[in-house]
């Protein structure tokens, strides 16, 4: 099924294609997968090669562009962008507490480990033979997405003309519990610099903190705010422009009444869009099996914590965010993740999750690859995604220091540019 619309600099066509959840049983249960096509109005009639974007997460749908910008505009100058919902995203059979209520906690937990890299992969590659055939496209992940772009190359590379990743480069062969030892202490950096640069936060947040441990105060979506969710947002102060949101927020965060001092409902309100738990349940149910392969995650962020007692908050020591790590508790606070705690559970508890990378594959691999790494990376460990760049074949890579993760958001135009520039030998401009 496809539709036509038009955006601002931008022709769309919107494609919804029928696949299997599972690969292994082509004939059985089908989800359905949809992907945004864009074009340039001046190219729309051109047989132009395809981008195929893949969003990071896991559990968030594509971008949805207003206008022709960023990295979508320097795309759109060669290629016809396809912007793929991966797999229980967006408009692609969302998953949510909701959609499956109906199966019980061992169907869901089997439902969602369809939901993971490889699968996402087969169809990308069931949706180019229908829509190219034999032809074939080009690649682009951010994040996750950028996971997902290595699993295309392990799997795959059959299909690819050429690979693009922003700050998503994965460990081969690392755990998930070594990947959380690293980020616990990119994330006390980024810490650091917060209360650094925003001399009151810290004794804002500890306002903040003080108040609610005291008082029941109600989110705008109904849960009690606590200590915990109140750490965790952290997840914004490793994206460019995340640490100023935070601190604009937590300084709105308590206001006096005539009854007394209070919780901004404006805070309230605004706290919850500054997290996915609730709206992106993928995130939480899954993100730790992106790590996983023929071993449990058995709830690694949780048990690696306790490594660094820092982050256990009380009134006589300094309040530190957390970042993107996924904790059993969540499972019991936010009101859309409650009804799939069981399942949570038995998905951190699989110890036979497939493995997903061949470091032979990946070592002989030919599609010309060409990846951004942040220096300061909160989410992506610097080390390990070079220690991976190392081990792919014909993987060039960019260094810098100069974004954080969201670069691609902030400068996509610029950073795209320059990816292509190193990925086809061409002079730096």
């Amino acid at each position: 099924m496809t539709t036509h619309l038009t955006f601002a600099g931008m022709v769309a066509r919107k494609h919804t294609f029928t696949l299997p959840l599972d690969y292994q049983q082509p004939n059985g249960e089908t989800i359905n997968v949809f992907a945004r096509e864009l074009v340039s109005p001046e190219n729309q009639h051109k047989a132009l090669p395809f981008i195929v974007f893949f969003q990071g997460g896991p559990g968030f749908g594509a971008v949805r562009p207003a206008a022709n910008g960023g990295w979508i505009k320097r795309a759109l100058q060669e290629f016809r962008v396809l912007l793929l919902d991966q797999r229980g995203t967006g408009l692609s059979s969302p998953v949510s507490s909701a959609s499956l209520i109906h199966l019980s906690t061992t169907q869901q937990s089997q439902y969602l480990s369809h939901f993971r890299a490889d699968n996402i992969i087969r169809d990308a590659e069931a949706i180019r033979q229908q829509l190219v055939g034999d032809e074939k496209w080009s690649i682009l992940g951010q994040s996750f997405g950028g996971f997902c772009v290595l699993k295309y190359l392990n799997d795959a590379p059959q299909g690819l003309k050429e690979a693009y990743i922003t700050g998503g480069i994965p460990s081969l062969t690392r755990s998930a519990d070594e990947v959380y030892q690293a980020t616990y202490q990119r994330v006390i950096a980024k810490n650091n610099d917060f209360f650094s640069r925003f001399s009151d936060a810290q004794g804002l947040i500890k306002a903040l903190a003080q108040h609610i441990s005291e008082h029941d105060v109600k989110l705008a979506t109904g849960e009690k705010l606590t200590v915990e969710m109140l750490q965790l947002l952290g997840i914004n102060i490793g994206m460019e422009q995340g640490p100023e949101s935070v601190y604009y927020l937590l300084e709105q965060a308590l206001i006096t009444t005539a009854s007394g001092t209070i919780v901004n409902p404006l805070f309230l309100a605004h706290f919850c869009q500054m997290l996915d738990y609730n709206s992106n349940p993928i995130f939480a149910l899954l993100h730790e099996s992106i790590y996983c392969q023929n071993n449990a995650s058995n709830w690694s962020a949780h048990r690696v914590r306790a490594q660094y007692p820092q982050f256990n908050y009380t009134s006589d020591k300094p309040f530190l965010f957390t970042g993107e790590m996924i904790y059993p508790w969540m499972f019991d606070q936010f009101s859309n993740l409650r009804p799939l705690k069981e399942a949570a559970t038995t998905l951190a508890m699989k110890d036979d999750w497939p493995a997903l990378y061949q470091q032979t594959v990946l070592a002989e691999n030919t599609v010309p690859v060409a990846a951004a790494i942040y220096s300061e990376d909160m989410f992506v460990e610097m080390r390990y995604s070079l220690e991976t760049a190392a081990k792919v074949g014909n993987l060039k890579y960019w260094l810098t220091s100069e974004y954080e993760h969201n670069g691609i958001r902030m400068d996509g135009e610029h950073i795209l540019d320059r990816l292509i520039t190193i990925n086809r030998g061409e002079n730096l401009r």
